[in-house]
């Protein structure tokens, strides 16, 4: 698939098609990477990006089953 660049304001913008989109599972939301080896831009999604509210969540969990244990480890 051959793009070109539109106009953007005073940016160049890179119009990404639905159905490649919808293959790999990105929306607005999703958080890219992007990066170049020095010829070639490489746009990747970032997956792992937890919110601090899962995390907070993640972590009173841990320390309710073993936080006891992880407390006398500390010791």
């Amino acid at each position: 698939m051959v793009k070109k660049l539109t106009q953007h304001g005073n940016s160049l913008a890179l119009v990404l098609d639905r159905p490649i989109l919808d293959l790999i599972k990105v929306d607005a939301d999703t958080p890219l990477d992007i990066s170049t080896d020095g010829q070639r831009l490489i746009i990747s999604p970032i997956r792992n990006v937890i919110s601090d509210k899962d995390f907070k969540a993640a972590l009173a969990h841990v320390n309710k089953k073993h936080g006891k244990t992880l407390k006398r480890l500390a010791e």
